[in-house]
């Protein structure tokens, strides 16, 4: 790909995206002969990378097999105040142990989707952290009380007499600083950073920089079709989700989800994803033919095709013909824990790692998706517990019960 044209280049990019600031700007940026360089902020405030967040990685990557330079700012120091983006009230800071994990995390799981031998990553803490306070002063000097809070949340919170920290005020600040440190280019980021990126803009002007270009991708629904995808929200399928999980979840999309998946995150040429969701409204093709070959896509990419091939087909055996899986988890559970036999059901799907808190579990019971032993459990109750219990939530979990002294 890095013998395309300036032009053939941008066409190349511009795909997925939900807005450029500017495209004649980006065009010309490509057009000056040299590697571009290219940042994306990645605040540490969550350990896992879902599809979702994945869509503008998989732009950045593009960047990269362009033979563009891809820059990974780690907000390790940002993330002590906390992104206030799309925030109804102040965030609590993470500790600085908590940035490292999620740091560490961010680090294991990009080189799945970057080529790592070509990614630059830095931590913001580099340039941040030595300044002193009139350093801060002076960088403050550069934008308007007026000007941040133009920002959606801040002027929602502030007409309702909510609370705005003076630290959330400079965190805009702070992060279009990075742009100016790395002399960035480009910006990456979620339509959510469209303020954060276009400060990144004016900063850089402010301090004699040519300004970056500001490209925005959009942020991907949830499994449930209506919240944006979340881990916290149950409604995300992670890049490191096993094969027939990540299969089965995409399966499970609704039908007006699919051609969105199918432009973001896909490789499947735009031309075609166009001609699909036309013969899906005429009528010409089914929409579980066509959610299995997402579903092939999607599972594929972060797994390779043998892999999408044999998740499809357990599916197919498991949901098409109504059979249990070749291979269910056994995991033991202390005798101890039962009382006369019996267990409250949300300690026993936490217990089994079938739910990630008591929250999480209560939300699956009410959804009626908890079966013990083939019996649906519409309600938290004691539920009697055997050797050899079978759990199931949703279509494609499974746990067998091993009761262990």
């Amino acid at each position: 790909m890095t013998g395309l044209s300036p032009r053939a280049q941008f066409e190349v990019l511009k795909r997925g995206t939900i807005e450029v600031i500017s495209e004649e700007a980006l065009l010309a940026k490509l057009s000056l002969g040299r590697p571009l360089r290219v940042k994306l902020g990645l605040d540490p405030t969550a350990p896992d990378i879902h599809i979702g967040n994945a869509i503008v990685l998989q732009k950045l990557r593009q960047f990269q097999d362009l033979g563009h330079e891809a820059i990974l700012v780690i907000g390790d120091f940002t993330g002590l105040i906390g992104d206030p983006s799309g925030k109804s009230e102040t965030r609590p800071s993470l500790s600085p142990a908590e940035i490292e994990q999620n740091a560490k995390t961010y680090r294991d799981q990009y080189s799945l989707i970057l080529d790592a031998s070509r990614t630059r990553v830095v931590f913001n803490s580099q340039w941040l952290g030595p300044m002193k306070f009139y350093d801060v002063i002076r960088l403050a000097s550069r934008t308007t009380v007026h000007r941040i809070l133009e920002r959606d949340d801040f002027a929602k919170r502030y007409t309702e007499r909510l609370p705005i920290h003076l630290h959330e005020l400079l965190y805009p600040l702070c992060q279009a600083y990075d742009s100016v440190a790395i002399e960035a280019d480009v910006e990456l980021g979620g339509t959510d950073q469209k303020f954060n990126n276009l400060m990144g803009r004016e900063l850089q002007r402010e301090l004699g920089q040519d300004p970056q270009v500001v490209v925005l991708t959009p942020l991907l629904p949830g499994l449930d079709g209506v919240q944006k995808m979340s881990k916290s929200l149950g409604n995300a399928i992670g890049i490191t989700d096993p094969p027939n999980e990540m299969y089965g979840k995409v399966m499970s999309l609704s039908d007006d989800l699919m051609i969105p998946y199918f432009e973001y995150c896909t490789l499947v040429p735009l031309d075609e994803v166009r001609a699909i969701a036309a013969r899906l409204s005429a009528g010409e093709l089914h929409p579980r033919d066509v959610k299995k070959r997402l579903a092939r896509e999607i599972t594929a990419r972060y797994h390779g095709d043998a892999a999408a091939r044999d998740a499809e087909a357990e599916f197919e055996r498991v949901f098409a013909a109504r059979e249990l899986p070749e291979e269910i988890p056994e995991v033991d559970f202390p005798r101890d824990r039962l009382r006369q036999g019996v267990v409250r059901l949300i300690h026993l799907l936490v217990e089994l790692g079938l739910a990630d808190s008591n929250a999480e579990a209560r939300r699956l019971i009410s959804q009626g998706g908890v079966t013990l032993d083939g019996n649906r459990i519409n309600q938290d109750v004691d539920v009697a517990v055997h050797d050899g219990s079978l759990v199931r939530v949703g279509r494609r979990r499974f746990a067998r019960v091993r009761l262990a002294e």
